[in-house]
């Protein structure tokens, strides 16, 4: 057994404890929570920390195979130059370098990452996952806007999921983005999901998503000409809020990513769907547009707020903890306790793993991850606050 302590513990499932004593099994189960009001005394083999403990960290959206693609796309493009540029870089440059997908794994995990939701269009990453200490569910992504290719799109995506069987790693298929299912592949892609316990979809990235479905105009469908053949018939849905209510399974969780551009108006339509969760990958947003997501908005409206990373084709790092400072450094008045509970708890919940993460308590497994050079008088992040995974 081991015994941890540190300045603050927050166990998500009471008041913020100063000093406790945390005893953790071998294997990681934690055995019990003291709460020594803050009078810890000295013990045989206490390890204390200087900082804050607070769960593993879940991470709601990433993108691990698209690693190697690192510094290759300029900055603030928007979203259809970002797209634009995905696309050609996979065209000139089909090797992936595993070594560098391996290496944003290692990342997450010493960061304190220790369930992750991740987007898959190849079965790459899948070699990474099976020796990795981080939990994944893999989310089959499907797109494609050519509504006379929707069948094919689904075969091509159940080859990854032959792969991910054969792997013995859990799946389950996902549609990317609004703008990008066309109608008749959503219907497709909502038979075969009417299982799933969790599926993502990216939202409302950019206003160009509302007037591809108006008027199948703007940025993003320039970006579609580029690749879009004279026969290419394109029928998207009607609207954002029809997509969600109407095409999407309504079975399990379902996380909405990036939610940039959401409006109060959709959000209370929305609130018709039982069991969302809104993902905010800010510093992804950043990096491609330059803007941040609604944050006050949503909490407001108490949705269940999840955090992710996004990839590192539009990402510095594989951070959980840099996403935390940015979303503080931009919505001060919002506590470092309800931020940590969006990035631990809620992302467990979404994730459908609670039962073992998220939460500081007896009989749970769900790692500890140490915040260090954080401000402990105000119980803020600072720049230079960091994170570790303990165990």
């Amino acid at each position: 057994m081991r015994y941890f302590s540190a300045h603050y513990v927050f166990t998500n499932s009471g008041p913020i404890l100063k000093r406790p004593v945390i005893c953790v099994e071998n294997d990681g189960t934690i055995i019990s929570v003291e709460d020594t009001s803050g009078e810890l005394d000295e013990r045989h083999s206490l390890e204390f920390f200087n900082g804050i403990i607070v769960p593993g960290f879940v991470n709601c959206h990433c993108h691990l195979e698209l690693s190697w693609m690192k510094g290759k796309i300029p900055e603030r493009t928007g979203l259809g130059g970002f797209l634009s540029g995905i696309n050609s870089i996979r065209a000139l440059s089909p090797y992936v370098d595993l070594q560098l997908v391996k290496e944003a794994d290692e990342m997450m995990n010493r960061e304190g990452v220790v369930l992750c939701a991740d987007i898959c269009n190849t079965p790459v990453s899948f070699v990474i996952k099976k020796k990795s200490k981080i939990k994944y569910i893999n989310l089959l992504e499907v797109y494609g806007i050519d509504s006379i290719k929707a069948e094919k799109r689904i075969e091509e995506i159940m080859q990854v999921a032959a792969r991910a069987d054969e792997e013995q790693l859990r799946w389950q298929l996902v549609p990317h983005s609004v703008y990008s299912i066309s109608a008749p592949l959503f219907r497709l892609l909502k038979e075969k999901t009417g299982s799933n316990t969790v599926t993502s979809i990216h939202f409302m990235e950019t206003p160009d998503e509302e007037l591809l479905l108006s008027e199948q105009a703007g940025a993003l469908m320039d970006a579609y000409r580029n690749i879009l053949t004279p026969a290419s018939v394109i029928s998207p849905v009607k609207d954002h809020s029809a997509a969600i209510l109407e095409e999407v399974t309504e079975s399990g969780n379902l996380v909405l990513v990036h939610n940039t551009f959401i409006s109060k108006e959709i959000i209370q339509k929305l609130k018709k769907r039982m069991n969302i969760f809104y993902c905010l990958c800010p510093n992804s947003n950043i990096h491609i547009g330059g803007n941040i997501p609604p944050v006050r908005l949503l909490a407001d409206e108490k949705c269940n707020i999840v955090v992710g990373t996004d990839s590192l084709a539009s990402n510095k790092v594989l951070s959980i903890i840099s996403e935390l400072k940015t979303l503080q450094d931009n919505f001060q008045e919002i506590s470092l306790e309800e931020i940590i509970r969006w990035a631990t708890i809620n992302g467990a919940r979404a994730l459908g793993e609670e039962r073992y993460a998220g939460t500081i308590e007896p009989g749970k497994k769900p790692g500890l991850v140490l915040i260090e050079d954080a401000d402990l008088n105000n119980i803020r992040l600072l720049a230079c606050s960091t994170s570790r995974r303990l165990i």
